[in-house]
């Protein structure tokens, strides 16, 4: 019997990222037999080991006895590394032996979502890039995300933590770049892509001869359902 699966967010007030979970689950569904659920880590009103749980029992009833945990998040910060192990604890300790609640990696260890991400890149072909993140404060985080910054070619930024997107753009103006393409690297659209496109405007304002793309951020697709599946076949045959 194939397992069940459970896609762990960080959470939201903004509707959206909720929206697009939902489609996500369905895609990542139909791309296998696996019974799929989404949670999130924060802003809901269950803590996440209950939200675990629950799922948990819900798989077990339909004879399902082994459960993965993938979380979608795309840098190894404090909640990929700490949190989500801790509340699946939590949650092992809720239902038992039962079913076994697996935790696989995260989504950000994929080798070919720097791929997904650069996209528009194609269309775009600007004369420099940047990588912009929500960055976390995690010691290695940071490395990981100026790694996949520079195997597309591309300086890193993060949102909350230095290096800034308007510190990395003084960079490439002041060395001599005219257009400059920022990759959204975020799940789904919500508070902060919003922020971040007032940002963008800000910065057309504040240098005017500068031409400024910014992408959409990954959203609920095909492609990455695909890599969703991936991950995890790959983990249960390694």
């Amino acid at each position: 019997m194939p397992s069940a699966l459970l896609l762990v967010s960080h959470g939201s007030r903004d509707p959206r990222p909720e929206i697009a979970m939902q489609q996500l689950a369905r895609l990542v569904c139909q791309k296998s037999e696996y019974m799929v659920g989404v949670a999130a880590l924060e802003l809901n009103p269950q803590p996440l080991h209950t939200q675990i749980s629950e799922f948990a029992k819900s798989a077990l009833a339909f004879g399902r006895t082994r459960l993965q945990i993938l979380p979608l998040f795309l840098l190894p910060g404090v909640h990929v590394m700490t949190d989500i192990p801790a509340e699946i604890a939590l949650a092992q300790e809720l239902v038992g032996e039962s079913i076994i609640i697996d935790l696989r990696s995260h989504l950000g260890t994929h080798p070919h979502l720097g791929k997904l991400v650069a996209q528009p890149l194609a269309k775009i072909k600007p004369e420099a890039a940047i990588l912009l993140a929500h960055g976390s404060r995690r010691s290695g985080s940071q490395q990981q995300l100026a790694d996949i910054a520079a195997s597309l070619g591309a300086v890193a930024a993060a949102w909350s933590v230095p290096p800034s997107l308007e510190s990395r753009v003084q960079e490439l103006v002041a060395a001599g770049y005219r257009e400059i393409a920022i990759l959204s690297y975020f799940l789904f659209a919500g508070g902060i892509t919003d922020a971040i496109a007032k940002s963008v405007e800000a910065l057309k304002l504040q240098f005017p001869g500068v031409t400024f793309q910014l992408t959409e951020p990954l959203g609920a697709s095909a492609e990455l359902a695909e890599l969703i599946w991936d991950l995890i076949d790959h983990d249960l045959h390694s």
